[in-house]
């Protein structure tokens, strides 16, 4: 069963995405803000806070109308936050009227709902995040035209935190991308804590702390984060708040489970609250020094909503909150000489008398504490700790007494004992039995934070998966990986956009339109990858839907060079070439760095000026060095120049990029074809129709090499398939007739001869020097008519 789909999960899921995107946005990732926030948002449709969320990332991103589309649902299903957030879009756009009367509706519902409003706990970033300045200094270095430095920054901003899906899509487009197991290696599956202990005795991988997203533990070599030695003052990156509300329980003084400071952890420091006694008057006491002084200060958090019993001792001691330099010093060296010693050597000057005895009620393994306190009150007397009074004590002793009339016994029977006693049974079995309700929320909390990491982690490198494989161009890799997608991600935009590209790159016409068109239903007012979409209904012959995708990319954002790049698809289509260029220039002018736009001025004036669309292809390479698109718009160049070996190196530039385009291999074997090498041409055309069996032009290509090669059987096949799915076409009837002619079916040529004519007039001089040549020859392989 998949892990969102369950009910005590998707509360602490949702968290974590929060948590996430927030901190993407606080440190200007704003894509991959995007993408983190579509995957929450596809995982609660029915939550605002993945509403508003989502429609905020695309408001940073530029995309104002995405983001109106997300809160602008119908009036009874919005809140006050889809209101805001729909009047902050109309005032982008500067529908100002509309924004207006959005405000007066929000402010209209805050006035039944403001006193019971809770304020938001959410803490920006108040520094600079190291990962995220890597990250952005590769995509400056890309844009730059600087791949190495660009490569190595990304490299080292997924090694210190994986989740920056920029830094991937940056090495995507560069085109150097290791295996997804070797650049996000696999997680282990989280274990449940069930003893206090656990976490000092086991040092294993990068586990979720609750404090940090996949926190490493230090001197761990095979942790996620293995390249990065942050120093003791250094911020992590993307840390994430605890949950609010009842897992705070994980903040308390009196939690097993030590978190390392994180960076979204500052707004909870000004406030820690103080255990009390139960029944009596809350005051802050001192809590005495003892092994969880010994590791260092424990970060601040927000008040326990679980029950906690401490006893409060008779009176304060001298060093109290009252005098915060002398406790601040005393805890500084605490935390500088004995924070990674171990628990067993650690020792302090303090008089043990000044502790309470330990309880059940305490964050630490029984056994444990009381032997320490024992061992305590064998050294000396201190000054700053004070006796209990008589009648104070018989309230503890009667206390206690209610609680278990043999906890004195045990107390003696640990503190004389030379090491711990072994357990009877495992010590899943044993631990708990001591365990207050709160340690074992504070216990199954950490167990669900740690469950909810890894599933935002796992499914980020299923999405890593499909996106390294369609970079690579590896189409039905890229469509094998979607599959394995949860089924409520598979149906979100960003996802049935790559469905699009990979049918589209595979030559798939019909499945990728069904894509793109369930791309424009989900969001009517995408923008990215809609060129794609634009050239593919070119390719389609569809000018009536082409015009109104042209006509809404326009009415969107007049600005963005995808409605720019559609308009001129439209007047490509129509045969009026030079509003096309014109239109293919504005889209530079608006996006200097769209090859795409580049290359189709290029693919426009090939017919008339292969000197410039070579510069139009040359500058596209110089954006975008893997556009394979232009790589081949070259290659064609040189070939109609006749400049075979140029030609020929272009096509193969743009095979190395995408290996899996049959238009690509069918070029080079062409090439092979005509330098003389038949049989590389073959292999070529071979490799190309098993990749694509239903591209007519390598198929077509093939034959006539078959028919070359005296393989008129293969040849005969070839054709008679071509015939098949494209009946009107002259040139395969002409070439089938030539064959059979060859092997001896002069019925059969003379009718095809026939049929031939009729579709194509004009190609009775075929026709008739075909009849003048010998039965044996194979005629001239020039005969076609385009």
């Amino acid at each position: 069963m998949d892990l969102s789909e369950s009910p005590a999960f998707l509360p602490v899921i949702s968290q974590r995405f929060q948590s996430l995107v927030w901190a993407c946005l606080d440190s200007d990732l704003t894509r991959t803000a995007v993408f983190y926030a579509e995957r929450y948002f596809a995982l609660d449709q029915h939550s605002h806070d993945a509403r508003h969320l989502y429609a905020i990332t695309l408001l940073r991103e530029g995309q104002t109308y995405p983001a109106l589309c997300v809160v602008n649902i119908s009036r009874q299903d919005q809140c006050s936050g889809c209101l805001e957030l729909k009047a902050k879009c109309c005032k982008i756009l500067g529908r100002y009227r509309e924004a207006q009367e959005a405000l007066e509706e929000a402010a209209k519902e805050l006035s039944h709902t403001a006193s019971t409003s809770a304020p938001s706990s959410r803490t920006a970033r108040q520094s600079p995040d190291l990962a995220a300045i890597h990250c952005l200094s590769g995509a400056m270095a890309l844009r730059g035209n600087r791949q190495t430095i660009a490569a190595q920054s990304f490299h080292q901003a997924l090694t210190m935190n994986p989740l920056i899906w920029e830094a991937f899509e940056g090495l995507c487009a560069l085109g150097s991308l290791p295996d997804v197991d070797d650049l996000f290696p696999p997680l282990p599956d989280p274990t449940k804590h069930l003893h206090p202990d656990d976490d000092a005795s086991k040092p294993s991988g990068p586990i979720a702390t609750g404090a940090g997203f996949f926190t490493p533990e230090a001197g761990n070599a095979g942790n996620l984060f293995r390249g990065l030695k942050p120093g003791a003052n250094q911020i992590q990156p993307f840390r994430m708040p605890l949950p609010p509300g009842p897992r705070d329980s994980l903040a308390s003084n009196d939690s097993p489970f030590r978190f390392a400071d994180t960076t979204f952890q500052q707004a909870h420091r000004s406030s820690r609250s103080q255990p009390t006694v139960s029944g009596s008057t809350q005051q802050p006491v001192t809590r005495p020094l003892s092994s969880a002084d010994e590791a260092g200060p424990m970060p601040k958090k927000l008040r326990s909503t679980a029950p906690q019993h401490v006893l409060k001792p008779s009176k304060p001691l001298k060093l109290s909150i009252d005098d915060p330099l002398k406790k601040a010093r005393t805890r500084l060296a605490l935390m500088s000489s004995n924070s990674f010693s171990s628990s067993n050597t650690r020792s302090q000057p303090v008089n043990s008398r000044a502790a309470p005895p330990a309880s059940k009620s305490a964050g630490v393994n029984q056994n444990v504490a009381t032997r320490r306190s024992t061992r305590l009150l064998s050294g000396t007397g201190s000054k700053h700790a004070s006796k209990p009074s008589t009648r104070e004590r018989r309230k503890q002793q009667g206390h206690a007494r209610s609680r278990s009339i043999e906890s004195d016994e045990d107390e003696a029977e640990v503190a004389n004992s030379p090491s711990p006693p072994a357990a009877a049974s495992s010590p899943r079995s044993g631990s708990p039995s001591s365990w207050t309700p709160s340690q074992e929320q504070a216990a199954q909390t950490a167990y669900e934070i740690e469950v909810a990491d890894k599933y935002i982690y796992d499914l980020m490198r299923k999405f890593a998966r499909a996106g390294r494989a369609s970079a690579l161009y590896h189409s039905q890799e890229c469509l094998d990986a979607i599959e394995q997608l949860p089924h409520i991600q598979q149906k979100t935009p960003w996802v049935l956009s790559m469905v699009g590209k990979a049918r589209y790159d595979k030559g798939e016409y019909g499945s990728a339109e069904r894509a793109f068109k369930a791309v424009r239903i989900l969001e009517p007012y995408r923008l990215w990858d809609m060129e794609v979409y634009s050239t593919l209904l070119w390719h389609l012959q569809k000018p009536v839907e082409l015009s109104f995708l042209a006509q809404e990319l326009l009415s969107i954002d007049p600005r963005s060079p995808q409605a720019w790049i559609a308009i001129g698809n439209l007047f490509s289509l129509q045969k009026e070439r030079a509003q096309a260029l014109t239109c293919f220039r504005r889209a530079t002018q608006m996006d200097p760095s769209c090859a795409y736009a580049y290359t189709l001025s290029g693919h426009e004036t090939i017919d008339e000026n292969l000197d410039k669309a070579v510069t139009f292809f040359q500058t596209a390479l110089r954006v975008d060095p893997r556009h394979y698109n232009a790589w081949y718009g070259l290659g064609t160049c040189y070939l109609r120049m006749s400049k075979l070996r140029l030609a020929e190196y272009h096509f193969r530039k743009a095979v190395e990029i995408h290996p899996d385009n049959a238009v690509l291999l069918g070029c080079v074997g062409m090439v092979a074809e005509r330098r003389g090498d038949r049989e590389g041409a073959r292999a070529f055309f071979d490799k190309a129709v098993g990749i694509s069996p239903d591209n007519a032009l390598v198929r077509y290509r093939r034959a006539k090499i078959l028919i070359s090669a005296k393989a008129y059987k293969a040849a005969i096949k070839d054709l008679e398939h071509l015939r098949n799915s494209s009946p009107e076409e002259s040139n395969v009837v002409f070439q089938l007739a030539k064959v059979y002619r060859l092997v001896g079916d002069e019925v059969k040529s003379a009718q095809l001869l026939a049929i031939a004519r009729d579709i194509s007039p004009k190609s009775m001089g075929k026709i008739k020097k075909l009849l003048d040549t010998k039965k044996d020859d194979g005629g001239d392989d020039k005969m076609d008519e385009g």
